[in-house]
């Protein structure tokens, strides 16, 4: 009998070196989601509802979705990055842009309670979200609180800078803390493709 073993090199968390995005086109992406409608987020598909529901308890922030065709400069650029990473890091099969950008503001008070991208069930999925992405879209200064946090030993991610990004595996459990002063403005995207064999 073999043992398959990972190669060395793969992760399931993995965040870009430098920002990919100047302050600037962050604040571009700010301004083009203040464009959008503001929604309350949601939480979760329990079974038969596919949009969940507006819980407190688990999530405050406000989000608004960024169409392709008005931003095809950022959807680009994240496309290239994501393949990158997804080849050093992660090596699924057959990922790519699946759904639009979800611009995201986290108020005084605002967070997300741990949760996972990707559904157990996989009804609601398709293609299978596989990697989850955010990008901090404020400056660093702008804010207390709000760390990106993740359910796994030894995996810390690093404090972001504006226009950073962190690409990690849609099953990790992760959760955004309380925001203590000021707004925090993310960029976030999922990547899918066909189901993990």
């Amino acid at each position: 009998m073999a043992i398959i073993t990972e190669p060395k090199w793969k992760s399931l968390l993995a965040n870009t070196i430098d920002p990919i995005f100047t302050p600037q086109q962050c604040q571009d992406i700010i301004d083009m989601g203040h464009k959008q409608k503001a929604q309350k987020a949601l939480v979760g598909n329990k079974a038969g509802i596919k949009e969940g529901s507006y819980d407190t308890k688990k999530r405050i922030t406000t989000i608004g979705w960024i169409p392709f065709k008005e931003m095809p400069d950022m959807y680009r650029a994240i496309e290239r990055t994501m393949l990158q990473v997804n080849g050093n890091h992660f090596g699924y099969e057959g990922v790519q842009i699946s759904e639009p950008a979800q611009f995201t503001e986290y108020p005084k008070g605002g967070f997300y309670d741990w949760h996972m991208d990707a559904e157990v069930h996989g009804r609601n999925e398709a293609p299978v979200r596989k990697i989850s992405m955010t990008i901090l879209l404020s400056d660093p200064s702008e804010f207390e609180g709000g760390t990106l946090e993740f359910m796994t030993e030894g995996n810390a991610p690093p404090d972001l800078k504006q226009g950073q990004a962190i690409f990690f595996c849609s099953l990790i459990r992760h959760r955004v803390s309380k925001v203590k002063k000021g707004i925090r403005r993310s960029l976030v995207m999922w990547f899918g493709g066909p189901p993990f064999k």
